[in-house]
């Protein structure tokens, strides 16, 4: 059997006239660049995550820039951001002559250890950028508690995140919707996934909505008139297209994900040494990824390889070790238990079409391997 990582192929196969219709629409209309569609899911996708405003751009990553261009983390701002992440959630402000100040996980959920963010903080410090990684939100009750107190502006990476729930002041929320300004990236292996490169910025502020949305067209609001030194950023109207067909199923995929999720819990647990991440109470989860932590992981990597089986590591090497980050001053031995989860962690096949006699010779191998 093959089992690969992930495949688009299935999904495309099974609904091809929803999405050859989405996508023949736009090219017989030639809206292309934010076109009707585009106005549509942002107001599909507002209503689904209970945000007031949503603006579409052109990668989850340059949603993260211009999410910290607008909240000011830039020319020496100190920024809390975790080490254990995928780059854009720390370039987006190095690039912009900020100080990312990197934190620690927390060894259990692989998300940020707040406890260690509030011990690296300083007076220069102005903003948090929590990421949802993988399965569950960071706990976005501490967050808030902490930008509270200490002053901060909180930039939300749910670039992982879509469906994902988390409980604030008592009150269940979307992740990515609970910090001023938050980010999704529909990046085709995503639990929304595009045909390509798509991002989504999220703002209850009226007045972060409007720059925004004028920051992603250079700046501008009128044609030719630049209010701000602003980007090129804008989604695409044929991802638009597609994202809207796939939004129609999105419940059902959080659910399959959910289903798959469980059965390789059900198999892995009985397997001697592995380890599972921890599922905190106060979020809800979403298999985006389905990590475990594995003794003696690249043999098994190899091992898996070799049966046939797609795996892939998030993520082989911590943003403090990162050549482009050393001018941050981090060593190795800084953040141990960030560098121990680079050592173990390996991610298994998930999506939505995967069937259960794929789940299930995974785990067999898994087993046979350990056997």
């Amino acid at each position: 059997m093959t089992v690969p990582f992930y495949t688009s192929t299935r999904e495309y196969a099974a609904r091809k006239d929803e999405f050859d219709a989405a996508v023949r629409s736009v090219m017989e209309r030639g809206d292309f660049i934010l076109g009707s569609e585009v106005a549509e899911f942002e107001r599909e996708a507002a209503a689904w995550l209970g945000a007031k405003y949503a603006v579409g751009v052109a990668s989850g990553s340059d949603a993260l820039v211009i999410a910290a261009d607008l909240l000011g983390f830039r020319d020496g701002a100190e920024v809390l951001t975790p080490t254990f992440t995928f780059f854009a959630s720390t370039s987006c402000v190095s690039r912009l002559g900020g100080k990312p100040v990197l934190v620690d996980l927390d060894a259990e959920t692989l998300n940020m250890d707040l406890r260690d963010a509030e011990r690296r903080m300083s007076k220069a410090t102005k903003g948090i950028i929590p990421v949802h990684l993988f399965l569950q939100p960071t706990p976005m009750q501490p967050v808030m508690d902490l930008a509270r107190k200490r002053g901060l502006r909180v930039l939300e990476d749910a670039a992982e995140a879509w469906g994902m729930d988390c409980l604030v002041d008592g009150s269940w929320r979307k992740a990515g919707t609970v910090g001023e300004i938050g980010i999704y990236s529909f990046f085709p292996t995503k639990t929304l996934g595009a045909y390509g490169d798509a991002g989504l910025m999220v703002t209850d502020d009226e007045e972060l909505y409007k720059k925004i949305k004028s920051y992603r067209v250079h700046g501008s609001s009128v044609k030719y008139h630049h209010d701000y030194v602003g980007y090129n950023s804008r989604l695409d109207t044929l991802q638009a297209a597609i994202l809207r067909v796939k939004m129609r199923t999105t419940d059902a995929a959080v659910a399959a994900r959910a289903r798959h999720g469980a059965h390789y819990t059900e198999r892995l647990s009985r397997v001697p040494g592995l380890r599972l991440p921890k599922i905190l109470p106060g979020g809800k989860p979403v298999y985006y990824v389905f990590n475990i932590f594995a003794p003696r992981r690249d043999e098994l990597a190899a091992f898996l390889k070799e049966k046939g089986i797609g795996t892939s590591i998030y993520y082989p090497i911590p943003l403090h070790l990162q050549k482009c980050f050393q001018n941050l001053g981090y060593k190795k031995g800084d953040f141990p238990n960030a560098e121990r989860a680079c050592g173990e962690v390996l991610a298994l096949p998930i999506f939505p079409e995967l069937t259960d006699d794929e789940v299930d010779y995974v785990c067999d191998q898994i087993e046979a391997f350990y056997r």
